[in-house]
Order: C-alpha cells, then sequence, then structure tokens
C-alpha cells in the first residue's frame, strides 16, 4: 500500500476515533466531567467524506488543473496567431513552480493549523480533529506533516496503531531526508517490531538521524557507548554525544524552567499503582477543590502549583493557578504571594509580563521572610527587570534565598561566581553552591556541575561523571512526556501503544522505562513481537535496569537464569546476581533466594548455616519476610531431624540415601506443607 493512500485509510479511522471518543465523553459527563466541544462530528465526517468522494489525493488534482489550465492557455495562444513554442513552454514551466508553491503554502497552513489546536486542546476528540489537519497537510507533501502520521501509526494515538503503515511512511520519510525517521526505523530494527531484528542496521539508522540534527538518536548514541551496547564502551564519545543533547536542553532550561516529569513505576503492587502518588486520581482532584473553596490554604497553593506546570497529570492552565494563587495571597500565604510575582515576571495568558507587578508581589512574599519572594527579588535586580541592574542586591537576596534552602537561589549564587557576575570569579564557590542546588534536583545546576567536570574546571576532570550528570539533564527533555501517555495507555489496556512508547524511551537510557517494557513483555499480553522474542527482550532489557540500579530489575535477572526465561538455566550467575542486590541494595528477596541457593547447593557451595544467616537477614530487612523465612526454617529444622534420626544411626547398616531418591525431586515442597498442616492442627486444637 503506498503512503499516500495510506493516509486516506487514516482519516477514516480518525473518523471512528472521534466518535468513539465523543461516546467516552458523554458518559463520562455522567460522572461531573464536562468537555466542552468546538467542532461538531458532522463537521468532521463532511470534510471526510469530500475528501474520499475525490478518489485520488489532493496532488493528483492540482496536477490536472494545472494541465488543464495550460491547455487553456495554449489554445488562446494559437487563437491569435501565437505559434512560438518557446514563449508556450517558458509559460507551461512558470505554471509548474508556481502550483507547487500553492501546494506547498497550502500544506505549510495546514500543518500550523493542526499545531495550534493540538497546543490549545484539551480533550481528547480536538486533539483528534488535529491529526485531521496532519493528514491533509501531509497528502499535499508537507514533511513534518507526514512525520507526524507516522509517529501516530507507530505509537497509536487515538488508537490509530498501525505498525506496518508506520514503516512504509517512515521508509518514504528517511529517502527524503527525514531524521525523525531515521531515529524511528533504528528503533524498530533494534527492537525486531515489525522490522528484522538487526542491531548494525540500528546504528547506522541511529549514526544518520544524529548527523540529521535528532537530539533522540543523539541521545540513543550517547547511551549506547556509555554502557557498551553493541559498540565499544567509549566515554569521551558518549560524553559527545551527551553534551550536545544537554546544551539544548540547557537553552531551553534557562528560558523556562523545566517541568518535572511523573515517572509511574508498573513494577509496583498493583493496590500502590492504582492510587499512585505520580499521578493525581479524578476523585481525589474533586476532593482537594472542595478543601480550596472551604479555605483550606496550603490546598490552594499546592493546586495553584499543579496548575502553573500541568503536574500530576492535570493539565497546564494558567487561569486555574493565578485563581487559586490569589485566593491563597489574600490569606496571607507568603508562598502564593510568591507565585503570583513569578508569573507577572515570566508573562503567560492569565498574568501579561510586567515587572512591576512581580515586584510587588516579590516584595510582600519577602516581607514575610519567604525564600521564593527573596529569590524573585534577586532575580529582579540581577537581570535588571523593572529596576536598574544591581549585583549587590541581587547577591544579598540571593544569599538570604540560599540559606533558607531554596535551590534556584543555591543555583544563581552558584552561577555568580561560576561567571564571575558582580563577584571575583571562584570556581570552588560554583561548585559548592551548584552542588547544594543538585541535591534538590535544580536542572541548571546538574547542567554547569557536568561542565565543570567534563572540562575540569573547579575540580578533577572526571568524564564518567560528567556523563552521567549530563544524561540527567537530558532525560528532562520534552520527550519524557511520553511517559504519561504510555502509562495512561497501559491504564486503559491499550498495551501495544504503551510498549512502543515506553520501549522508545528505554532505548534512551531511562531505566524506568526499561523495567517498565520488561514488565510488559513478562506479562506476553503485547501483539506487536513474537511470543518466543518476549522473553529475552524482557532479559535485556531487565538486566539494563539493573546496571543502572534498579534492585528489583537485579533480582529479576536472577530468577530468569535461575529459571531459564529467554537463556538457559544458570545457577551461578543467578546466585551473583542475587549477592549483588543482596549486597549493594539490601534487597530481603535476593537474600532469601541466596539462602534457598545455599541451602541446596544450586550453583553454589552448599552451606546451611550460611543459609540460615541469609533467611535471618531477609526477615530483619523486610516485614515481608517474616512467614516464608520462618516457613523455610521450619522446613530446614526439620529435614535435618528427620536426616539425624532415619539416616544418621543406620548408616553401619544401609547404604547413605539422599532424600531426592528417597522422597522425590519436590520433597521440600512437601515437607514444608506437612509443617503448615501440623501448626494449623497444633492450633486448631488448643483454641478450638
Amino acid at each position: 500500500m503506498k503512503p499516500l493512500f495510506l493516509l486516506i485509510e487514516i482519516l477514516l479511522i480518525l473518523g471512528v476515533t472521534i466518535k468513539t471518543i465523543e461516546a467516552e465523553k458523554h458518559s463520562k459527563k455522567q460522572k461531573g466531567r464536562n468537555v466542552t466541544t468546538q467542532v461538531s462530528v458532522n463537521k468532521v465526517k463532511q470534510d471526510l467524506s469530500n475528501i474520499l468522494e475525490q478518489g485520488k489525493p489532493i496532488n493528483i488534482i492540482s496536477k490536472k488543473e494545472n494541465l488543464l489550465e495550460n491547455k487553456k492557455n495554449q489554445h488562446k495562444l494559437r487563437r491569435k496567431g501565437i505559434r512560438n513554442k518557446d514563449l508556450w513552454k517558458r509559460n507551461k514551466d512558470h505554471l509548474k513552480p508556481q502550483a507547487k508553491n500553492n501546494s506547498t503554502e497550502e500544506g505549510d497552513q495546514l500543518f500550523k493549523t493542526g499545531i495550534k489546536i493540538l497546543q490549545q486542546s484539551k480533550s481528547q476528540k480536538q486533539k483528534a480533529e488535529a491529526y485531521i489537519f496532519f493528514a491533509k497537510a501531509a497528502d499535499m507533501g508537507n514533511l513534518k506533516a507526514k512525520e507526524k502520521m507516522a509517529d501516530a501509526l507507530l505509537f497509536g494515538n487515538f488508537g490509530m496503531q498501525n505498525i506496518t503503515a508506520a514503516i512504509q511512511l517512515y521508509e518514504s520519510l528517511a529517502k527524503e531526508g527525514s531524521y525523525k525517521a531515521q531515529n524511528a526505523l533504528g528503533f524498530l530494527s533494534s527492537y525486531g517490531i515489525g522490522m528484522e531484528y538487526n542491531q548494525a542496521k540500528a546504528l547506522i539508522y541511529y549514526t544518520f538521524g544524529s548527523a540529521g540534527g535528532s537530539m533522540m538518536s543523539q541521545m540513543i548514541l550517547g547511551y549506547r557507548y556509555l554502557s557498551g551496547i553493541n559498540v565499544l564502551q567509549n566515554c569521551e564519545v558518549a560524553l559527545s554525544h551527551y553534551k550536545k543533547v544537554a546544551d539544548y536542553i540547557a537553552d531551553k532550561l534557562e528560558k523556562s524552567e523545566g517541568i518535572p516529569v511523573e515517572k509511574v513505576r508498573l513494577t509496583e503492587r498493583p493496590e500502590n499503582l492504582s492510587s499512585n502518588s505520580e499521578i493525581l486520581d479524578w476523585d481525589i482532584y474533586q476532593y482537594y477543590k472542595f478543601l480550596a473553596e472551604r479555605g483550606d490554604v496550603q490546598i490552594q497553593v499546592s493546586l495553584g502549583q499543579l496548575h502553573l506546570i500541568g503536574r500530576k497529570g492535570l493539565d497546564q492552565d494558567y487561569y486555574k493557578a493565578l485563581y487559586y494563587f490569589l485566593k491563597a495571597a489574600k490569606a496571607g500565604s507568603a508562598n502564593a504571594m510568591a507565585f503570583i510575582g513569578k508569573m507577572y515576571l515570566e508573562g503567560n495568558a492569565a498574568a501579561p509580563q510586567n515587572n512591576a507587578t512581580a515586584f510587588k508581589y516579590f516584595s510582600m512574599a519577602a516581607s514575610k521572610g519567604n525564600a521564593i519572594g527573596l529569590h524573585g527579588l534577586g532575580l529582579l535586580y540581577f537581570y535588571g527587570k523593572g529596576v536598574p541592574v544591581n549585583y549587590a542586591e541581587a547577591l544579598k537576596y540571593f544569599q538570604k534565598a540560599a540559606e533558607k534552602g531554596w535551590p534556584n537561589a543555591q543555583f544563581q549564587l552558584g552561577f555568580m561566581y561560576y561567571s564571575g557576575s558582580g563577584v571575583w570569579k571562584d570556581y570552588k564557590l560554583a561548585f559548592k553552591y551548584f552542588y547544594l542546588a543538585s541535591q534538590s534536583g535544580q536542572p541548571l545546576a546538574i547542567y554547569y556541575l557536568a561542565e565543570m567536570y567534563a572540562t575540569g574546571t573547579g575540580v578533577l576532570r572526571s568524564c564518567r561523571t560528567a556523563v552521567e550528570l549530563y544524561k540527567g539533564v537530558c532525560e528532562l527533555g520534552h520527550w519524557a512526556e511520553s511517559f504519561l501517555t504510555a502509562y495512561f495507555a497501559y491504564k486503559n489496556g491499550d498495551i501495544d501503544s504503551s510498549l512502543v512508547q515506553y520501549a522508545l524511551l528505554a532505548e534512551m537510557g531511562y531505566e524506568v522505562a526499561q523495567s517498565n517494557s520488561a514488565f510488559i513483555l513478562e506479562t506476553k499480553k503485547a501483539k506487536i513481537l513474537e511470543k518466543e522474542k518476549m522473553y529475552p527482550m524482557a532479559l535485556l532489557l531487565w538486566n539494563r535496569a539493573a546496571i543502572q540500579g534498579n534492585a528489583f530489575a537485579r533480582v529479576k535477572t536472577g530468577d530468569y537464569h535461575y529459571y531459564g526465561f529467554g537463556t538457559k538455566k544458570d545457577y551461578h550467575t543467578a546466585a551473583t546476581h542475587y549477592s549483588i542486590a543482596a549486597d549493594k541494595y539490601h534487597s530481603a528477596q535476593a537474600m532469601f533466594n541466596l539462602g534457598y541457593m545455599y541451602e541446596h547447593g544450586l550453583g553454589i557451595t552448599k552451606d546451611i548455616h550460611l543459609a540460615r544467616r541469609l533467611y535471618d537477614m531477609a526477615a530483619q530487612t523486610s516485614p515481608d519476610a517474616h512467614i516464608p523465612v520462618f516457613l523455610a526454617l521450619m522446613k530446614l529444622q526439620t529435614v535435618h531431624l528427620l536426616q539425624d534420626i532415619l539416616f544418621f544411626n543406620f548408616t553401619k547398616r544401609w547404604k547413605w540415601m539422599t532424600l531426592d531418591n528417597t522422597v522425590g525431586p519436590y520433597w521440600d515442597l512437601f515437607v514444608i506443607g506437612l509443617i503448615v498442616a501440623v501448626l494449623i492442627f497444633l492450633l486448631k486444637n488448643r483454641y478450638g
């Protein structure tokens, strides 16, 4: 199927999707979730039918119209007696680029309209409508619109996932020089999703993508060279790739503060996952709104902050943020005053940029000793916004705010000493303040620390430390927003869409995405990979997450080697992973597993005393391990008692016979069952 004709099919899917979304919204209205709709479904259906009635792509029709116009012009010239073929040829050559330009301009306009709708829309229905504009623009040859449609087909936006169609469109785009298409094809080759599993080809695609300007390809290559994935491990090359992405992110962060990204772990218990602290449930949000309207100042400030930057799954809404901040400020909240000052300093739809108003609210907050207000006044004096530039005043306010532990003020102090703005350059002091701010996760402080370690400025140069710090900054990129969409897709049962999004983030080096992807693959519910590939791929991802410090992933890697999932059974390797998890991360599960292996001599030398010690440590580490440890120790004592009674005293008359030969390979489970039965019998007789 040709890519252009695929777009017509996509438009049909979008029409059905919009109807489905409308039905879902109608059912949600019964729960009090009203959604404002701006476009009628009838209008969308009419647009779809008009496109489908045309039967052929718009660019083909444009060519026919141009040809007809050329013939008319030629006929007029002949009627006037003009037989100059050169003149007609010049007219024809002139009309072709003119028609092409008109089509290009129309495609660009449609794409911009789609982007505008996507940015301003809050409902899924309105966002789906944006893709109709992208489809029309793509049909006119707009490269960016084609990329949008290919991404929608790959990631399953609005239920329109079609991996085969996405690959065809990406291959077409790659020939046109699209670096986004190169990155996507590299990702698909790396996992073998819809394409042949080929790491060498993936590396080539990523290399071309990074050369074309893909920040995601740069990040993937940085992670591969850092970890030695299908390339020779090379810290300096990894540093080069990560620095390019970190410079790009830092430039964005300097214009506006970065938005923290919620990264939900699917490996949490189901009861914790359903009420995850990273995502605010609708019912809880409604309860918070009720408390805010009742006058709870702390809740008002919290809701204002959530709406200001779009946290916990809530949409960014400056009007709601300002509304809650104003209510809290009237009640005397210094934090609310400071945040209002921040809104007016940066400027947005609800609070247009106004230095005087920002100064007023910052001063009100600072007079109450508020760190955010003090930092805000420091910014005004540092950049000369509404007041003359005064580094001495800025330094004074930054120091006061930093003493109260405000990380942004600590960063500003570090920057003043790093750049020598109003003070003598002092790299040791700069490092001190950058480090303090980085402990609270201040992204620009982390970036400048990376710069210092990369260049050896004020500290001993360390490539590895610089790369790790740059990596942390890179993970704040806009692509991390996929964590939310992937989580909601998983929660809604769209496993394939969730897996593709998590897998791409995993390829970029996100540890949480690696463990989430492995978790989904382990369930074998995904349909985009063959069943036999799932366990090996899950093992690969668990191992990558384990290397990055995930204790649960380390235990899982041990389990896969112990049971032979996705690899051959290897007790020695399993014991090695359990030992790392137990020693480095104090994992109770790893301690218990290792104790069991020492008890039975699986992959390691049998040691009953060490097994007992590990069981005891597991019980001390986690309350959940008490019952399993109790049963394991009871089994251990019972088995040794049986061995002493039944075998030790009779060795002179009979040959030694192991329990495996006499009772069977699962004798330990039999003994545990026997112990449980005896305990139940005793308890029943005691309390009966």
